[in-house]
């Protein structure tokens, strides 16, 4: 007998890029990482509730209250329990396969927190 795992929704960080910019965006890029690493470099446009928050039970900002999740990290392991987590709470929410640490790779912006390029910490 086999036992099969139900893996989490995961997507690229094409996927997770052209989900969440251009003109009508159909998600949220959720970034859980702690505020030092946010401080140094994260993506235009990004939300930032840290991982740490979710787990204590803090909600969402407003502008990912009723929207679609698309969550990240620095390499895809804190932004999968995020992704569990909210889905467990009723959400709608994939992670990114790779995290910012991906997203920089594929060339896409990283903004520090004055809006200058950043860095991934």
């Amino acid at each position: 007998m086999f036992l099969f795992r139900r893996s989490r929704p995961r997507v690229s960080v094409d996927q997770a890029y052209s989900r969440t910019t251009g003109d009508t965006p159909d998600a949220i890029l959720l970034d859980v990482r702690e505020s030092s690493e946010w401080t140094a470099g994260h993506a235009p446009g990004a939300v930032h509730v840290p991982l740490s928050r979710l787990v204590a039970g803090d909600g969402l900002p407003a502008e990912a209250s009723d929207r679609q999740l698309v969550v990240i990290c620095r390499s895809g392991h804190r932004s999968q329990q995020a992704a569990k987590l909210l889905i467990q709470r009723g959400r709608q929410a994939v992670d990114v396969e790779g995290g910012m640490n991906a997203w920089a790779a594929a060339g896409y912006p990283v903004l520090d927190q004055r809006g200058n390029s950043g860095r991934i910490a």
